[in-house]
């Protein structure tokens, strides 16, 4: 027996769950590897120092606290907290409308892990019946609480089906 999408994803999900204000604490952490640094890394052909050469780093900002060894390329931290908000805030996405105001905040580096927490900044009606759009602030915090990126997120996401 095979269950149907609706019987797999969470039933809290949906455009009329979601209010102004709402914050979510998602249940998931991940800790960040070298492995995942550098397979994404390289996988964009990102090429700065910052990510791969650890004696560059050691000596070009020996004096800027966070930046004397290797980081966790940026792109990579912002969409680890996308994906862990997923659960709860994509579930039901119909289509990704935009990402933006994106800020690195805090270096990550390899070991660290980060949590991700969600504000509802907004929702309103889209010009499909099916569907309305959110608007969301996600924020990757690390191990120690600290803020490492913040970004919005807008939704267009499924309505519950009513018969």
């Amino acid at each position: 027996m095979f269950l149907t999408p609706s019987e797999l994803t969470s039933r809290n999900n949906y455009f009329e769950d979601f209010e102004p204000g709402d914050v979510i604490r998602h249940a998931r952490g991940k800790t960040m590897t070298e492995m995942d640094n550098v397979m994404l890394t390289n996988l964009v052909m990102n090429t700065a120092h910052a990510h791969f050469n650890e004696d560059f780093m050691k000596d070009a900002f020996k004096d800027v606290a966070g930046f004397d060894t290797r980081v966790v390329y940026g792109g990579l931290n912002f969409s680890l907290v996308v994906g862990l908000a997923a659960q709860d805030t994509g579930e039901q996405a119909i289509a990704e409308l935009g990402m933006d105001q994106i800020r690195l905040r805090t270096p990550v580096h390899h070991g660290d892990t980060l949590y991700a927490y969600t504000e509802v900044l907004e929702k309103r009606d889209s010009d499909r019946a099916d569907a309305g759009i959110v608007r969301f602030k996600h924020y990757g915090v690390n191990q120690h609480e600290k803020l490492v990126c913040e970004l919005e997120r807008t939704v267009l996401l499924r309505r519950r089906v009513t018969s």
